[in-house]
């Protein structure tokens, strides 16, 4: 049993789901994929001027905040959900009763391994010699890897609920479970392709 399920017993996210029990499989994530019971993934902000303070921010709370950037189609925070948490947290709520109903498992533990088949290992860079510019291939850091992951998911979502007759709440459920699964088709799975195959070819 681990630390954080002794400190904290019977918090159950929304009162329905156990955190307590999800598992990280890709060890290079286990580290910065918090996974701290709590009733409501809310922190009020309080890691925002701490060095790494995001890698201690529950990660359902970062796929909310990343689903407050959900304005216009090609605008990262404005429009009808910019800055809106409240909206957000009942979008990723009713998504995760969803993905449950649709595969009778912990949408948390869906939503980590969404985040693992996500999340690329490498990415290119800019790199000037002589005022010739070329990319080169790098590795990412496991902080990035898991930024990475939360905007492919969102803009996915983004992607494919703008003008569609389906709601929010479906869309971000079936990128989810489709991430999860490692389906190509996924929005998240096929970013993440794409930029390690381009980083490949710079190597």
């Amino acid at each position: 049993m681990s630390r954080q399920s002794l400190e904290y017993p019977n918090l159950l996210l929304w009162g329905r789901w156990d955190t307590s029990k999800v598992q990280v499989t890709d060890p290079g994530l286990a580290n910065v994929i918090y996974l701290r019971p709590a009733l409501v993934p809310w922190s009020g902000g309080r890691h925002e001027h701490k060095k790494f303070g995001k890698t201690r921010v529950n990660i359902v709370e970062r796929l909310v905040n990343e689903m407050t950037h959900f304005g216009k189609k090609y605008a990262k925070n404005t429009g009808r959900m910019g800055g809106k948490k409240q909206r957000a947290l009942n979008i990723v709520k009713s998504a995760f009763v969803i993905i449950e109903l649709k595969t009778g498992q912990n949408p948390v533990q869906q939503l980590v391994r969404a985040i693992e088949n996500a999340s690329p290992n490498e990415d290119t860079t800019r790199l000037s010699y002589g005022g010739v510019v070329y990319h080169q291939s790098v590795d990412i850091s496991p902080v990035r890897r898991v930024d990475l992951a939360l905007r492919f998911i969102s803009e996915g979502v983004r992607e494919a609920a703008f003008g569609s007759p389906k709601s929010v709440e479906e869309v971000l459920a079936e990128e989810i479970i489709g991430a999860a699964s490692g389906d190509a088709n996924s929005h998240s799975v096929r970013k993440r392709n794409e930029q390690e195959r381009v980083a490949m070819a710079s190597r």
